[in-house]
């Protein structure tokens, strides 16, 4: 049995779609952002960040979220990885850490909006920057999969795009990209075990104007 400390639209929604697409027996624990229960020391122990996702795997704990995605690919579903040595694994990787790419610009917008309570808190130039790094950087996604057939980039990637879309525009093939994803089922059922929102309330964040 997997265990999966998951916070709702959080990184560990990426764990969350990659066990729904393996099929893999697995136990959610819903966590929160809210009170101190990451911080623990019993979490601690399976995240020194204090962060979610953390899994309890064949034994051991994971807290990163790209290496979960590839050692459950690795170790249950080899249909959703590349290889070392076969000719798309070059791309492969580049998807699957093409997505910390957007997911840098994503965090920084992220607490801009949502974790910086507070106007004065907030930098409008940071927003506006971080907004136009975030559209340029998909420009190149999509629409195909990014190795060929669907893996474990995808949903790395995939996760990247579904949150883009809260604080940009999507280029035409990001959003083909995103269309095709959110057309899986395993994706579809994710959501719906993903909780209620407790990151993003509001479906657009615009960058301040300037």
């Amino acid at each position: 049995m997997i265990r999966l400390w998951h916070v709702p639209q959080s990184r560990s929604f990426r764990v969350l779609w990659a066990l729904e697409e393996i099929g893999a027996p697995h136990e959610v624990v819903m966590c929160s952002f809210l009170d101190r229960s990451l911080r623990s020391a019993e979490h601690l122990a399976r995240s020194p960040a204090g962060r979610v996702p953390a899994v309890e795997i064949d034994g051991q704990a994971m807290c990163e979220s790209g290496a979960i995605l590839l050692y459950l690919a690795e170790t249950r579903a080899p249909h959703l990885r590349v290889a070392e040595g076969a000719p798309r694994r070059a791309a492969f990787l580049q998807g699957l850490h093409y997505a910390e790419t957007l997911g840098a610009h994503l965090a920084n917008l992220t607490q801009q909006h949502s974790v910086l309570r507070e106007d004065w808190m907030r930098s409008p130039t940071v927003m506006r920057l971080e907004a136009k790094r975030l559209e340029n950087a998909l420009g190149v996604v999509g629409p195909g999969w990014v190795a060929g057939d669907f893996s474990v980039a995808d949903i790395a990637l995939g996760f990247a795009v579904w949150l883009a879309q809260r604080f940009v525009g999507l280029p035409d093939r990001a959003a083909a990209y995103l269309a095709a994803c959110e057309a899986r089922a395993a994706f579809r059922r994710a959501v719906v075990r993903d909780g209620p929102a407790q990151i993003y309330t509001r479906d657009f964040y615009p960058p301040p104007e300037g």
